[in-house]
Formats: C-alpha cells, structure tokens, sequence
C-alpha cells in the first residue's frame, strides 16, 4: 500500500519505518529541510532503540522517502497519517493548530480518495474539526479515521511491530476495510483490532494514559506514606502486584512521571472535563502530587546538608524522563537540577543519551560529565533521576573513592536498602 505520514517526531517516525518494514511505501513528510536531508542521509534525528536498523534497511530497499513537499506527499499516499505535534496550550488544553493547518492544506489540494489518519493524541472530537476543516475545501470523497498510537518511548519498535491491540476509530466500512488491510501483517498472533466510532477511539487513548499515571502516582502517595510510619513500599508493591486485578506494572515508586504523554494528556483530559462542566477530581489530584513528587528529594537533600546547599556541587545520574529515551520532556530531573541551582549549588550531570538535549534547554547552568563516574569526582553528593540499566550495578568502591561525602539520594529505588548501607553509604529512597 502507499502511504503518506505528516511529521516525522518520535510518532510519525517509528510509524512511518514500521509501515514500510511490512513492505508497504511510505513516504514521510517534514517541513524541516535539514531534518529531511539528514533523513535522507540516512541520519535518525531521534534515539529509538532498533529503529535506526529498519530505518536504513527500508531506505536501501527504496519503500522509505522523505520529502518537505506535502504536494509530493498527498499525491503519494492512498491512506494519509496525520503525525503532528499536539503541544500543550497555556489553559492545559491540546493546541490542534498543526493539525487543522495540515488539514486545511489537505482539503484544497486531494484530488482523489483518501483517508485521513489521526495519529497524534487529540481531544475528543477533533476527528469532525477535521473532517470539517477538509470538507471546506475538498472536491472528492474522503474519510477521517482515529487510530490513537499506544508506543512507549524506548519500546516504540516493539510496540508497534508487536502491539497489544489497535483501535481504529471509524465509522466509513471503506476506510475501515483499508485500515484492516494495513495492520493485518501486525496481528498475525491474535491480537486485536478493535473497531469504534472515532470519539471513542480519541477518549481511549486518553484514559488509558490518564488511569497509568494515577497509578503511577498512588504508589508514590503510598511510598510517602510508608515513610512517615515506617513501612517499606517495595514489601506493599509486591503484596500489591500480585492482585490480578491489580497486576503488577505502573507500581514502582519514584520522583514522579514525565516524558510526551502522560503530563501532556492528562491535563487536557482534565481540561476537556472542565469545558463540559466535567470535574475529573482524580485528575486534579494526579497533577497537584506529580508536580509535588518531583522535587520530593530536595528536602532530604537539604536536610543532610543542614539547611545549605550554597557551594554544594551534586553528581545527578540521569536526565531523561525515563531509560532508553533522549526525551526531557517534563523530566524530573529538570525540576530537581533547577532547584538545587536556586538553591546555590553546583550540578555535574550524566546521562548515556540526553544530554545534548538538557544541554539546549540549560546551556552552561550545569556541567556535562563524560562518564558516569567522572560525574562523581569532588561531589558532595550523588543524585539518582533516571534507571538507565549502567546504574544498577556501578563500581561502588569507584563511587566512595570520588565522593567527597559517600551520599545517595535514589530517586528509583535502583539499590536494595540493606546492600548499600552495608557498603558504607548513607542512602535516601522512595517510601523505604
């Protein structure tokens, strides 16, 4: 099949390499010239693990492209992949401008039938402002179709190769034959795809990632709990886990979520509530404790430095929002480094992927280490942000030698309590 993806983020590109792997043409379209050169060079502008070796297997083969004409890109595709990003407005809401700017260019230039993708996480509803914007200008037949993406990032590849399930959201059998068509080579095993109306398939997405972070964050209300009385949160996770009801994943404690989704979704969950009169009070809570969870660790940092941190130099491990991502987007650690500085020390920073990315946003606010060790050298003390698998098991006699002051403040719980003391550490956690 042709197809044609608009936008080439973190979405737009796993989507439109993975489509291609299954033999189809696929051309993507940016308006970034020199990302589409680099593209073309064969350059993957993201970090995804395993997406780098389909990326140049379906260049070589000729069924992946990429062009900064959407002309070229509407003239293409018999089925269109609306890729765009969807930021966060000043009031919470999504800002669908990109997309209904795409869409108005798509209405005035299809000349033959075609669906219209949403792939990009929107509001309930957008599939009409969008079937809408297009019909203002479209002189053929066409159809919108809401097939909200479920990738994690660092997982992206697998996810979509292998997913769980596929929700297409359409209410046309012809659009809907042609998405089956599409993703029958990725259900092979069983997994389904799963047929909606398209508000239904725009709110799925949206409750999915607005229950995962509530759950995320009752456990790190549970871990705070757990401090003030004296139990330890992984015993109560584990109890907890093994509750098929419950089940195990999205219980493990920390400094709180970030990344693309999950702050971005939940707030305009949240937002798309109140503009119907709807108060999601969960979602209320979800935010207020996340925003609070992420600095959790500077008061116990304070604290072991008496109240002063002013020419306190602190080794922080871990910039991304999560491992196996170069994406800050709402990291904790960008909340934490920013109050340490406030606060008068000094950062020295490590992370195996993101620090180009921090480098952008902090410039020379914080030193960049080239190891995770050399991070360590004359500081007062040792900040954990992100569970990149290197950090699991360090040189810990190498770390004693480095630290001024044998001090871990753990942010994901990365270390057994009991191991580590007995290493000669002082070591502060999450609810343990």
């Amino acid at each position: 099949m042709k197809i044609t993806v608009i936008g080439t983020g973190y979405v737009g590109l796993v989507t439109g390499t993975c489509l291609a792997e299954t033999g189809n043409e696929v051309v993507c379209v940016d308006i970034d010239a020199n990302k589409v050169q680099r593209m073309k060079n064969g350059e993957v502008p993201i970090y995804e693990p395993h997406l780098d070796l389909l990326f140049e297997r379906n260049i070589k083969a000729g069924r992946l492209n990429f062009t900064t004409s959407l002309d070229e890109g509407l003239e293409h595709g018999e089925i269109l992949f609306l890729a765009l990003p969807t930021p966060e407005d000043e009031d919470g809401s999504a800002d669908l401008s990109y997309v209904l700017g795409v869409a108005d260019e798509i209405g005035k230039k299809i000349k033959s039938y075609k669906v219209i993708v949403d792939k990009s996480t929107v509001p309930v509803g957008t599939s009409d402002k969008v079937k809408e914007t297009i019909a203002k200008h479209a002189t053929c037949e066409f159809d919108v179709v809401s097939n909200p993406e479920f990738l994690r990032e660092g997982f992206a590849v697998d996810d979509f190769l292998k997913p769980e399930r596929i929700v297409v959201g359409s209410s046309n059998d012809r659009a809907t034959d042609l998405m089956k068509k599409l993703y029958s080579p990725f259900v092979r095993s069983g997994n389904p795809i799963i047929i909606m109306d398209e508000r239904s398939a725009e709110l799925t997405k949206y409750a999915a990632n607005a229950f995962l972070a509530t759950k995320i964050t009752f456990m790190n209300e549970i871990a705070n709990y757990c401090e003030l009385v004296g139990a330890d949160v992984d015993k109560v996770r584990i109890g907890m886990g093994t509750d098929s009801r419950i089940g195990k994943r999205f219980l493990f404690p920390g400094i709180g979520y970030g990344g693309s989704c999950f702050p971005k979704d939940v707030k305009a969950l949240h937002k798309s509530g109140k503009d119907k009169n709807h108060d999601f009070q969960i979602l209320n809570a979800v935010l207020e404790i996340n925003k609070k969870q992420k600095t959790i660790l500077i008061p116990k940092i304070e604290a072991y430095f008496q109240g002063n941190l002013k020419a306190k130099k602190i080794a922080i491990w871990g910039l991304a929002f999560k491992p196996e991502t170069d994406d800050i987007r709402e990291a904790p650690s960008l909340e934490i480094m920013e109050a340490l500085i406030r606060k008068g020390a000094t950062v020295s920073a490590f992370d195996p992927e993101a620090m180009p990315n921090v480098e952008k946003k902090l410039g020379n606010q914080i030193e960049f280490a080239a190891s995770m060790y050399k991070a360590l050298e004359n500081a007062d003390a040792l900040v954990i942000c992100t569970e990149w698998s290197i950090f699991r098991t360090p040189n810990f006699e190498m770390m004693k030698s480095l630290l001024n002051n044998q001090v871990i403040f753990d942010g994901r719980n990365l270390y057994e309590v009991n191991e580590i003391k007995e290493l000669g550490f002082d070591y502060y956690s999450i609810g343990r």
